[in-house]
């Protein structure tokens, strides 16, 4: 606890040497400067602005207001980063769900690593940084590396070395911004899962993507009957090939299929079922991120 709140009292002393202009930090040259960079200090909430670099579009107000709930109680856990801009203002590197939850209890100042770096190494730093979360759909991790590629001028291959990926899995993602921007929001949304695009990417014109992605979401298709529907379209001389009971074969068993609908109803998710001959089966229920996680478990266990 001592450590803490010299730790603390450090970081308030940090910031008022920041409010000083005579002692102004632009460069890791300046003077003061390493006082202040790599060290945790208290900045004022007002004094930051979003990163207009952020990949993340989408905060779910839920998971905003239970983080803000535990800001309320137990403070900043993990500082923010930000990037010097000009005397007393900075800008977000990472963290900004911690900021936002930190305004939304009002907190007047936040703990904040404070960072010296051009707009395009905050840039490299926010991309890096995103694409690391385990919360991330696909199609944002697919954007954050088609930035990373456009806008540091990397090759696929030199960015699997930045970001400690296979070439591979940087390609696969890539590959998901082919897809009708219908499918990738459907992909957002969890109504099908990165298996199932990487199937509809086999097919060229976007209107058949979309219709076999809308039957893909109205029958509850697993990726393999996907895989299978979208070969039988490829084996059509024209258009989709009508669509045959053989074609796309259940894996699913009669006496499953209405407790299937009753359970995607009840978690709101699609969840994929596959049995084996002898009668046994597994049920997966895809999830993607730690809220959505959250909110399975409690509809399945109650708390």
């Amino acid at each position: 606890m001592a450590k803490a709140t010299k730790k603390q009292a450090l970081g308030r002393g940090l910031s008022a040497l920041l409010k000083d202009p005579e002692n102004d930090i632009q460069s890791v040259s300046d003077k003061n400067a390493d006082q202040v960079i790599g060290n945790v200090v208290e900045l004022d909430v007002d004094s930051i602005e979003v990163n207009p670099f952020q990949p993340r579009s989408n905060f779910n107000d839920e998971a905003l207001q239970e983080l803000a709930s535990s800001i309320k109680e137990l403070g900043i856990i993990q500082p923010i980063t930000v990037r010097k801009l000009d005397f007393n203002k900075f800008q977000l590197v990472s963290g900004e769900r911690r900021f936002r939850a930190s305004k939304l209890v009002g907190l007047k100042t936040i703990p904040s690593y404070i960072r010296i770096a051009n707009d395009q190494e905050s840039l490299e730093m926010a991309l890096v940084e995103n694409i690391q979360r385990q919360d991330l759909d696909p199609i944002e991790i697919a954007l954050s590396y088609q930035r990373l590629i456009d806008e540091i001028q990397v090759t696929q291959e030199k960015l699997s070395d930045r970001v400690g990926k296979k070439r591979s899995t940087i390609t696969n993602y890539l590959r998901l911004l082919k897809l009708h921007p219908i499918i990738q929001t459907g992909m957002r949304d969890g109504f099908v899962t990165m298996g199932h695009g990487r199937a509809l990417i086999n097919v060229e014109k976007k209107k058949d993507q979309i219709n076999i992605y809308e039957k893909v979401v109205s029958d509850g298709l697993s990726v393999r009957e996907t895989e299978r529907l979208v070969k039988a379209y490829k084996d059509a001389k024209d258009g989709i090939a009508p669509i045959k009971k053989q074609d796309v074969q259940k894996e699913v068993p009669n006496f499953i299929s209405k407790g299937l609908d009753a359970l995607t109803k009840h978690l709101s998710t699609q969840v994929d079922i596959s049995t084996s001959q002898s009668g046994k089966g597994k049920i997966v229920i895809p999830f993607h991120s730690k809220e959505e996680f959250q909110r399975l478990k409690k509809l399945l266990t109650g708390d």
